[in-house]
């Protein structure tokens, strides 16, 4: 029944072949962020959401919980077919899911565009299905949007990094997918601020060492 297994992990599952999910979520999800004290799930008031998959989510998330501005982070599985999979499934490739980051941040103090610009400097965007040793489909690169200005403001960033990536002599080209957010699943407790809790901890992101334009149109 589920031959898809034993095939190629940077192979897309189809929505027919992909796991199930279960009706409930994950159990034992905290609310507060352990770096920042903010909540995981309530939008503060005037903040908005971004949500970016840019291979393992351990290290992803401290990217962007660093930065000025951004009021709380959390990692979930999204971009996939199977509604509240567990961590083993989404590494199975058989749901669909990419590993992401979702961001609450304040546009007054940092906007949409910079957080983006964050996102394609942070990891290598030209890799496929995979982000350095980390080989699969739930490692690909995504920005999934809210709304139209943000798919707009990324496909921006996207074709300014590609420029500035030619220019550098990377010849490849960005595999980065730009579709809007469906549905965000919270992974489960202990990957949560990941690196805070376990500062030795592993983490496969590794740049391409270009910086991306400045003075973007912003959302």
């Amino acid at each position: 029944m589920f031959s898809f297994l034993f095939g190629p992990k940077t192979q897309l599952v189809t929505p027919e072949a992909a796991l199930p999910g279960r009706a409930e979520g994950l159990e034992g999800v905290g609310d507060v962020h352990h770096v920042l004290g903010t909540s995981l799930r309530t939008v503060p008031p005037g903040a908005e959401v971004a949500v970016f998959g840019l291979g393992c989510f351990w290290g992803a998330e401290k990217v962007f919980w660093q930065l000025p501005g951004v009021l709380s982070t959390s990692v979930g599985y999204a971009g996939g077919y199977s509604p509240n999979a567990t961590y083993q499934e989404v590494c199975s490739g058989a749901t669909g899911h990419a590993e992401v980051v979702r961001v609450f941040f304040d546009p007054a103090r940092i906007d949409f565009t910079t957080l983006c610009r964050k996102f394609f400097e942070s990891h290598d965007p030209t890799q496929g299905m995979r982000q350095g040793h980390d080989v699969g489909t739930q490692y690909r690169s995504v920005v999934l949007t809210m709304s139209e200005a943000q798919r707009a403001a990324a496909q921006g960033v996207l074709e300014a990094y590609q420029a500035a990536l030619l220019s550098a002599g990377h010849v490849d080209p960005i595999t980065t997918e730009i579709a809007p957010l469906t549905k965000y699943y919270f992974a489960e407790d202990y990957h949560q601020q990941y690196l805070a809790k376990n500062p030795g901890g592993y983490c496969g992101l590794g740049g391409t060492g270009v910086s991306c334009p400045t003075g973007l149109a912003s959302t």
